[in-house]
């Protein structure tokens, strides 16, 4: 049987084995995913351990810029993210790295959601991996304009810079920002600590802009209730994303797209289950 795992540490709350699960019934796939422990000074080590038999893996926190370093080669968007959250063994043997968070950030978006980003005002909060990972992406949608809010604003003008080939790409700090925007994205950890990032109730025109939150949880994240608050027209949590960029290396590996809605309709009922 075909070994697909996930590496992280911690690992066991993951619900990656149970969306590739679900996945391979779904397309009629013989493969099995579980989770791998990596201990945190030895990710290498294990990863080539895995990979004398393995076929495939997903890469979660805090090993994504490690298995960058890992690889034989690159993917464009891997190159770009400078992270790795999908590593193939290829068929000579050599590893390489790829990124789907983007794709699946914006296939939730687009796909599921049904928002259209080309000529829209994004607002990226946030300048760490999460961001680095989704701009390449978002760009590619052609919107009117990206800007990067950060508590330091020298991080996030770093990724400005580094990215301003792609789009129209501009960095801020979070009190400078008073005007709405079409889609606000918190790409902060900010929901984990039961926080809000400090922004502007008016960058939500009611009944206009989108909110999404990478987070999720049972309950809605501080920055979903935020939004709900002061009507945004949308509210979406990260759910959708973590199957989306799932489906894409599923995509990756096996060559065939699973239908992402009853996963998500089955990961909803766990959740509500808690």
């Amino acid at each position: 049987m075909d070994q697909y795992v996930v590496f992280g540490n911690p690992i066991g709350h993951s619900k990656s084995p149970l969306i590739h699960r679900l996945f391979a019934d779904q397309t009629g796939q013989q493969l099995e995913y579980n989770t791998l422990l990596a201990p945190l000074d030895d990710f290498s080590m294990c990863a080539q351990g895995f990979f004398k038999q393995g076929l495939g893996a997903n890469v979660t926190v805090p090993f994504k810029e490690e298995a960058y370093r890992l690889v034989d080669s690159l993917t464009p968007r891997a190159k770009r993210a400078g992270a790795v959250n999908t590593l193939s063994k290829l068929a000579d043997g050599s590893l390489q790295g790829d990124n789907t968070d983007g794709a699946g950030l914006v296939r939730d978006l687009t796909v599921n959601a049904g928002v259209q980003l080309s000529g829209k005002r994004i607002l990226l909060l946030g300048a760490g991996g999460a961001v680095r990972g989704v701009l390449e992406p978002l760009l590619a949608q052609n919107p009117a304009s990206l800007v990067i809010a950060n508590r330091t604003v020298e991080k996030a003008e770093q990724l400005a810079r580094e990215f301003a080939d792609l789009g129209p790409v501009a960095a801020s700090g979070f009190s400078w920002l008073q005007e709405p925007v079409d889609l606000i994205i918190n790409a902060t950890s900010a929901s984990l600590a039961g926080e809000l990032p400090p922004i502007a109730a008016s960058l939500i025109e009611p009944g206009k802009t989108v909110c999404y939150d990478m987070m999720y949880g049972k309950e809605p994240t501080p920055f979903c209730r935020w939004a709900s608050e002061h009507q945004a027209a949308k509210v979406l949590d990260g759910l959708g994303m973590l199957a989306e960029q799932a489906a894409e290396a599923f995509f990756i590996w096996r060559g065939v797209r699973p239908d992402t809605g009853p996963v998500l309709d089955e990961l909803r009922r766990q959740l509500a289950r808690g």
